[in-house]
């Protein structure tokens, strides 16, 4: 979503008379679009904040913007750290961008911006044509894009700062965003991914009349347009789950066959504690119901370890959990407080030690699950979607997602599709050779 956010800033400035430059020493603005979901991601900004005053004592005329999820939660604090910051700007207010600017350039001092609201309603934004860096031979970016459905959250998970920083769930008009991905497809794009905290409640606000238009059947009308070849959307709450949702992936033929689902512990002690609304055995439930619609269906995942009170049995829960899904990737980060949220002031902290031992073990099988998973795929054909080539080889993505390297002299371009057999299996990526046709055989399942 931050990528999309980024293109939406890019586009506003570029209306305004800006464009983009890669060299950060001679830009007149330099904009930190930022994350606060982990306090890693958190401190980086800071870091480079410290690296930027530098940057603007050298060239006073700089302008410096932070975005994003760290500005809407740091809000005037952020002045008071970093005074040299001449724009602090929400999550809802990207689109004030250029205003903001000009603001600071009037009257020479800085402008926060991170009022939320209500009745805020994400405007219909319609693409312009995504420009090629001088730089690159075969650009990477224009056949696949980003589209934002909806923003916000209801949920309140007990760890997540999502809807403090990103404000209550809000649902684009269905209208505006099949406009959008008609523009894009005109354009040529070939792929879109759908962008939401949680798609799968997407129509569904409490506070609102429901739009007259569910997630299947946006996906149904996405998948109508002319041109597209894929469809892909994340991130899903399990409890959202439906069956109605669930069957699009064997009823619509370019939505990939790739499921994002966090579910965040194996322990259904954890999971109430962390305010999760399903069980483990509702979220395998879940996870067997894809998997008879749609058998060669890629599972990824969201674990965190080491949550407040989860004690070694829990954890054990986890690592079972793991060897009951056999997650083809898991995204696995060690729990950290963030501002704000009920779990920071939850008792039973886990040390760090203890964390950090316990994330290896996770992490560690894993990494052996989807080397196992990804063996499967041997000798058997794909179809690429090409994301990059030179005079070396190329480099593509499978329905599934799985990045794959092909070797050798090719004409393709990104874009373009081509069938490969796959010939070796890593843990995060698989080779491959072209192949002049084929059908595509479907992986069995290994759940178990």
């Amino acid at each position: 979503m931050n990528e999309r956010d980024s293109e939406i800033l890019s586009q506003v400035l570029l209306d305004h008379g800006y464009h983009e430059n890669g060299d950060m020493d001679s830009a007149d603005l330099v904009i930190l679009n930022t994350c606060t979901i982990r306090a890693k991601a958190e401190q980086k900004v800071m870091s480079l904040l410290g690296a930027l005053r530098k940057c603007k004592e050298r060239k006073p005329d700089m302008k410096i913007c932070v975005a994003g999820c760290v500005a809407q939660q740091e809000g005037e604090r952020l002045l008071q750290r970093m005074p040299h910051v001449d724009v602090v700007m929400g999550t809802q207010n990207i689109y004030e961008i250029d205003y903001l600017i000009d603001k600071v350039n009037a009257t020479g001092k800085p402008v926060v911006a991170t009022d939320m609201s209500r009745d805020f309603r994400i405007p219909a934004f319609l693409p312009q044509a995504h420009p090629t860096p001088a730089k690159e031979k075969y650009p990477t970016r224009s056949f696949k894009r980003f589209v934002t459905i909806m923003q916000g959250c209801d949920n309140y998970c007990a760890y997540c700062v999502v809807p403090y920083t990103r404000g209550r769930e809000i649902s684009r008009n269905p209208e505006d965003i099949i406009e959008e991905i008609r523009v894009l497809a005109d354009q040529g794009i070939k792929e879109i991914t759908l962008l939401g905290q949680n798609v799968n409640s997407y129509g569904m606000q409490s506070q609102d009349t429901p739009l007259p238009c569910s997630f299947p059947q946006l996906l149904h009308r996405i998948a109508a347009i002319q041109g597209l070849r894929r469809l892909r959307f994340t991130t899903s709450h399990p409890k959202d789950l439906s069956d109605e949702l669930i069957s699009c992936f064997g009823d619509i033929k370019i939505l990939c066959p790739q499921f994002h689902l966090p579910v965040q512990s194996g322990s259904d002690a954890i999971l109430q504690r962390m305010n999760r609304k399903y069980t483990v055995a509702r979220y395998l439930e879940r996870v067997e119901k894809l998997w008879q619609i749609r058998p060669d269906l890629a599972l990824t995942t969201d674990m965190i370890i080491g949550f407040p009170g989860e004690t070694d049995a829990d954890f054990a829960l986890t690592m079972d959990l793991l060897e009951r899904a056999r997650f083809h990737g898991s995204f696995s980060f060690k729990y950290s407080d963030r501002p704000g949220v009920r779990s920071a002031g939850f008792s039973g902290k886990i040390p760090e030690k203890v964390k950090t031992e316990r994330l290896a073990l996770y992490q560690k099988r894993q990494d052996e699950i989807s080397l196992e998973r990804n063996r499967a795929y041997v000798d058997t054909l794909q179809e690429l979607m090409v994301e990059s080539a030179d005079d070396n080889g190329f480099q593509g993505r499978t329905g599934t997602n799985h990045i794959v390297h092909v070797e050798g002299r090719t004409e393709l371009r990104p874009g373009e599709f081509a069938v490969v057999k796959i010939i070796h299996a890593g843990q995060h990526s698989l080779k491959g050779k072209l192949h002049p046709q084929g059908e595509l055989r479907v992986i069995k399942n290994l759940f178990l």
